[in-house]
């Protein structure tokens, strides 16, 4: 079961992905990478993590609204898509993992700058 959802989440990242791309004409969506999927266990529910190229709040905001806005859409698209019997209900997410490591690295540099 486990290698199940692995490869769910692995195929779901890459649909959302081509369906971002190629189906979704909002321009607050455009900029937006998928940077990973959790799938609860019985494949209810997806958390789809995404990040942005801008870095601000308002940016952040304005996607979290257009991926909301397109949620029915990307869901029905991955219906087809994917051949599971249910298609999981989707949460968008914004990854902060990219920012919190641009912060480590910062504070790293300040950290060597200080030393010198």
């Amino acid at each position: 079961m486990k290698y199940r959802v692995g490869r769910l989440e692995q195929e779901i990242q890459r649909e959302v992905n081509d369906i971002l791309l190629k189906h979704v004409r909002d321009p607050r969506v455009q900029g937006i990478t998928i940077t990973g999927v959790e799938v609860t266990g019985d494949l209810q529910q997806a958390t789809i993590y995404f990040s942005l190229l801008a870095d601000t709040a308002r940016a952040a905001e304005q996607a979290q609204a257009g991926l909301d806005r397109a949620q029915g859409l990307i869901r029905r698209e991955l219906g087809h898509r994917l051949s599971i019997y249910k298609t999981p209900s989707l949460i968008f997410k914004q990854d902060d993992s990219v920012r919190y490591g641009e912060h480590i690295d910062q504070l790293i540099r300040d950290l060597k700058r200080s030393d010198q």
